[in-house]
């Protein structure tokens, strides 16, 4: 499984958001906190990657971990990387939220008998793998190692001090949120059912990830804004658009396959942003052309140029160019199943790169020769 569930988020300027309902939301939100979801969230900073520094250095400076410890997280990381399992914290939670994660005990305990506790739900789940699985049983024992000496430095007690905001930002968010009917969107522009309970889930340690783990569940940044908050619920619950081992995504692979440009960005692009797999990207990219349609519509979108520019060094020229086919086709207007859109589109040419080359670069506003990199 690619990185595709996971999404940095933007966090540029825009015009205050708005709430659009002509009939009574059937969205309804949850908003919770996780003391379990951030201290998986902490092994970010506390394994010295880059990418979490410029949040965290401090708090992982400041946590009194012992350095063998710190060493094996850092480690941990890096295998987890290299083996295809992927970004630790982010995965990691996928993997483990189908059972209790509410607390740092309730980690090491799920993490204690993962055959028991966490593969029968994962083994339904759409983040099951076979080889991902094997790793994360092979590696449980010493991730509850690391809990556990995270637990002995008093993580809970640690955040605690740190998230002081989350226990009134709960409340404030669910008010505020209660208006944006995103699951309405949702299945209007896919032509599928979802649930109408979406939860939130405010983190003190994730940046800059907005999470998608089982359920219709997404981890976040408790200090997001409400604008962010409702992109990252229209795009979190997307995952995947389509059945991505289906007859029409291998159709749609095969043809993005021969394009010049976009295994490129696959192959090239800077891996710390995931999408690694042409599957993954495809997955990912239909989900930002989606989630850009339903943030026009709730009034809390950013300018698709400047999002596309902005985000992950560029590299979603193919979301663009979906988005600018499903503009062409007034698709927030009629709606429908978007498997059998990608179907004609496949088969009628649109993929093609003379086609969806020159649609991404009149979103995008670059040159067709010069969509990427930038």
């Amino acid at each position: 499984m690619d990185r595709r569930l996971f999404l940095a988020a933007t966090l540029g300027t825009f015009a205050a958001p708005r709430a659009v309902a002509q009939t009574a939301p059937i969205t309804r939100w949850k908003v919770t906190s996780s003391e379990g979801h951030d201290a998986i969230a902490f092994l970010g900073p506390l394994s010295g990657e880059a990418l979490y520094q410029k949040f965290y250095a401090e708090d992982a400076k400041a946590f009194p971990l012992p350095d063998p410890v710190r060493s094996e997280i850092a480690a941990l990381w890096k295998e987890a990387g290299t083996s295809g399992f992927g970004l630790l914290g982010p995965v990691l939670s996928s993997k483990i939220s189908g059972t209790d994660v509410s607390t740092l005990d309730a980690v090491i305990a799920a993490l204690a008998d993962p055959e028991t506790r966490i593969r029968p739900s994962l083994r339904q789940s759409p983040y099951w793998d076979e080889a991902e699985w094997k790793w994360l049983a092979a590696n449980a024992p010493r991730l509850v190692a690391v809990f556990t000496a995270m637990r002995d430095a008093d993580f809970p007690g640690f955040r605690n001090a740190r998230s002081g905001e989350i226990a009134s930002r709960i409340p404030q968010l669910q008010r505020d949120l209660a208006p944006f009917d995103v699951v309405r969107l949702q299945q209007k522009l896919t032509g599928r059912s979802f649930s109408p309970e979406i939860e939130v889930v405010l983190l003190q340690f994730c940046k800059p990830h907005g999470i998608k783990v089982q359920g219709q569940t997404f981890l976040q940044a408790a200090d997001w804004n409400l604008a962010i908050t409702v992109r990252n619920a229209a795009h979190e619950m997307l995952h995947p658009p389509i059945l991505m081992d289906g007859a029409v995504a291998k159709a749609a692979l095969a043809v993005l396959a021969r394009d010049p440009l976009i295994p490129r960005i696959v192959r090239e692009h800077d891996p710390k942003w995931g999408y690694t797999s042409l599957d993954g990207y495809l997955n990912e990219d239909m989900v930002q052309a989606l989630d850009q349609l339903i943030s026009e519509r709730l009034g809390v979108a950013r300018n698709p140029a400047d999002r596309w520019r902005d985000n992950d060094d560029g590299i979603h020229v193919l979301a663009a160019g979906l988005y600018g086919m499903l503009r062409q086709d007034r698709w927030s207007d009629t709606g429908g199943a978007i498997e059998a859109w990608l179907d004609r589109a496949t088969r009628t040419g649109r993929l093609s790169p003379t086609n969806l080359h020159s649609v991404a670069a009149r979103i995008l506003e670059r040159p067709m020769d010069r969509l990427w990199p930038l």
